[in-house]
């Protein structure tokens, strides 16, 4: 029995129309709770904020693209403002260690800047309206997978919106938001694609552009475009020539946008770095490195933190991950992983659920592999510098909803049938008030 039906017995609302009110509350709830982030964290406490927010400046000021340069990144210099909460007497103008980013967040965040005097708040009240878009796609992107099971991307999306290290990001000046978004439109997309439906698929070309021009962190959905390709080649029965001739109605748009970027990069840092990544990992020689932290703490201490701290910043460790929640509240939110964990595999090896289309077996196995890349990503960034940060996988997040989704309907069916929305319902409401909590509690005593 699906939630969707129980919370129907408690609302005289059309059956078809509950989904969209049930997800304008959602995303209405997360812009409230991300304003209030926006508003009340004190500036530049949010991780990588001034180095993203003087890229904007720069655009604004008509001063062109920045170049990623030595003294870009001044590790002593930044661990005193840090330490001193960044007083206004120790200026951030200096910290542009960011500077080697694709455009495209700056670009459309260059009229807002220019609008607003540059002020912080309208800047990360930006990256809001991102993440209000972001949960409105992943909604989309879920629903495609389970049309009849509208519960399913609700709860998908209310993941998303109030994991409290997440509002907090998306609140700040950065480049993570949009390119969340790109993600999630791009899988909603392939999603839509291998219904098999269209043979030309360039607007799929124009998202592998838009990531192509974000973040370097979500270059991993040309592979995923590439895998749809290959599903529905071997799937259809489908020639060589249909295959290519795929792979170019996604690669040339994307390639042709995304050029004069690239070459720009090369001009700038060498053809051999077009990315402008390996300046970057030169000017930032200072930053802690794995095999320096073994050598300090051996293989179980680095496994330890590893864990540890990828969990906890997960779901919340505030500030430049300085500010770590109550051991009591990351027991409960341990508990709310496994329970999804276990239901989601119940979910998985169930005999007796309904047995998956075809569509929907190829949907989750490209979103499991957007899971599995994103994490080979996080897994290969530690390989080079010591960064266990859970954030780093919020590309992934629609895929995590969507497991945490289902796995949280499979144990939601063991309640009484009057409970069940009920208790899904306070789960979601209980993540938001702990969102709130975090910024009140948490984030502006110690932070502020």
């Amino acid at each position: 029995m699906s939630i969707s039906a129980d919370v129907g017995t408690i609302a005289a609302v059309d059956p078809k129309l509950l989904p969209k009110i049930l997800l304008a509350a959602i995303v209405a709830a997360y812009v409230a709770i991300g304003a209030l982030y926006a508003a009340y964290t004190p500036a530049w406490q949010i991780p990588d904020e001034p180095a993203h927010y003087n890229y904007v400046r720069q655009l604004a000021e008509g001063q062109g693209f920045p170049v990623m340069e030595a003294g870009d990144y001044d590790q002593d210099y930044l661990e005193l403002v840090k330490s001193k909460k960044f007083p206004p007497d120790l200026s951030i103008d200096s910290v542009t260690y960011e500077d080697h980013q694709p455009p495209l967040y700056y670009l459309l965040a260059t009229p807002v800047c220019q609008l607003s005097g540059c002020a912080v708040l309208p800047l990360r009240l930006l990256s809001v309206m991102l993440g209000a878009a972001l949960l409105v796609v992943a909604f989309k992107t879920v629903q495609a997978i389970f049309p009849t099971r509208p519960e399913i991307a609700l709860a998908a999306s209310a993941l998303i919106a109030f994991i409290p290290q997440h509002v907090a990001m998306t609140a700040g000046v950065n480049n993570d938001t949009l390119a969340e978004l790109i993600v999630a439109g791009t899988l909603w997309a392939l999603v839509a694609y291998l219904q098999g439906k269209r043979d030309r698929p360039w607007h799929i070309g124009l998202l592998l552009a838009a990531a192509l021009l974000t973040k370097g962190s979500i270059y991993i959905v040309v592979l995923l475009a590439a895998l749809a390709a290959a599903i529905r080649w071997r799937r259809e029965g489908r020639t060589w020539r249909w295959a290519v001739g795929q792979l170019a109605w996604m690669l040339i748009p994307a390639l042709l946008l995304s050029a004069p970027w690239f070459v720009r990069n090369g001009l700038t840092y060498g053809w051999l770095d077009p990315t402008g990544q390996a300046r970057h990992d030169l000017v930032v020689e200072g930053q802690m490195r794995p095999l320096e932290y073994v050598a300090r703490e051996g293989w179980n201490g680095y496994w330890e933190r590893a864990y540890t701290f990828t969990f906890q910043s997960f779901w919340g460790q505030f500030g430049w991950m300085a500010v770590p929640l109550q051991a009591r509240l990351y027991q409960a939110l341990l508990l709310l992983s496994l329970g999804a964990a276990v239901g989601f595999l119940w979910w998985l090896f169930d005999h007796r659920r309904p047995r998956l289309t075809p569509h929907q077996r190829l949907s989750l196995i490209l979103l499991l592999a957007s899971g599995i890349l994103t994490g080979l990503m996080f897994a290969w960034y530690n390989t080079k510098f010591l960064q266990h940060q859970g954030r780093y996988l919020f590309p992934a997040l629609v895929p995590i909803g969507a497991a945490a989704a289902l796995g949280l309907d499979r144990l939601a069916g063991l309640l009484p049938r009057r409970l069940r929305p009920w208790a899904v319902g306070g789960l979601f409401a209980g993540m938001a008030l702990l969102a709130v909590y975090c910024l009140f509690k948490v984030v502006v005593p110690f932070l502020g």
